[in-house]
């Protein structure tokens, strides 16, 4: 003879309760849309000379000998273009701080917006947070998330410098961008 079990009627309602809710989560609104891969290019502008720089000084460095600036942190809202040129047709702006977290080599601590404000992808960003070995060729940091239409982002970021003026430190960086997102 079998023996039977009695669930009282209050777990029951407990356990119904929690699985409709994980099913209705799961079914929630961006799992109706398939995820897609998105390639961005644009240039960002960063420019710390003149009048209008687009990159400020907020901390320098406390170690003034350090070939790599650490410590220094900068404030930034750069133009981010089509083309190479300053000129050229604006896309969106990189919004955020960077700062010099190596002391053996010029590496920065990126973590910074990129705020579209052209096309499809106006009023979305994608947010990037990593590290920046800028003397190497290609760096590679993670695409940590975003909104609008990259809610749910992920991906990563290659930055590849395309100008550096040591005079006046402005540089035109490269960026390729590929993320998933909903």
């Amino acid at each position: 003879m079998e023996k039977s079990v009695h669930i009282p009627l209050s777990t029951f309602i407990t356990v119904f309760s929690i699985s409709f809710l994980a099913v209705a989560t799961a079914k929630s609104d961006h799992h109706f849309k398939k995820e897609k891969l998105s390639h961005l290019h644009f240039y960002f502008h960063d420019i710390v000379s003149g009048r209008n720089p687009t990159a400020v000084k907020i901390i320098d460095s406390p170690m003034n000998s350090s070939f790599t600036g650490f410590g220094m942190t900068a404030m930034i809202d750069d133009p981010l273009t089509l083309t190479p040129l300053i000129n050229s047709t604006l896309v969106g702006r990189a919004q955020g701080i960077y700062a010099s977290a190596s002391q053996n080599e010029v590496g920065l601590l990126m973590v910074l917006n990129f705020a579209f404000m052209e096309g499809k992808y106006n009023g979305s960003n994608l947010s990037v947070l990593g590290r920046n070995a800028v003397l190497s060729t290609v760096r590679e940091m993670p695409v940590i998330g975003g909104s609008g239409l990259f809610r749910f982002a992920r991906g990563y970021a290659q930055a590849r410098t395309h100008t550096y003026n040591p005079k006046t430190g402005d540089a035109v960086v490269e960026y390729n961008v590929y993320v998933f997102h909903y």
